[in-house]
């Protein structure tokens, strides 16, 4: 099998704590080389979200930035 293939096969039945920091860190080694990941800084946006997200999307921080 491909690694890709083992990835894929192991998705099922992996807690998605786990899958997250999995997606980060490979956004984080396609970063590392965009001419071979074919990556612009506007891909960051998805890393940022998937990283930040669950701090940024409560009520609190609605609330906190609703002014500006």
């Amino acid at each position: 099998m491909s690694a890709k293939e083992l990835i894929i096969h192991e998705i099922p039945n992996t807690p998605e704590s786990v899958l997250r920091e999995v997606y980060d860190f490979l956004v984080f080694l396609k970063s590392r080389n965009p001419s071979d990941a074919k990556q612009g800084p506007e891909d960051l946006m998805a890393l940022a979200d998937s990283s930040w997200g669950p701090d940024w999307n409560r009520p609190e921080e609605d609330e906190a930035w609703k002014d500006l």
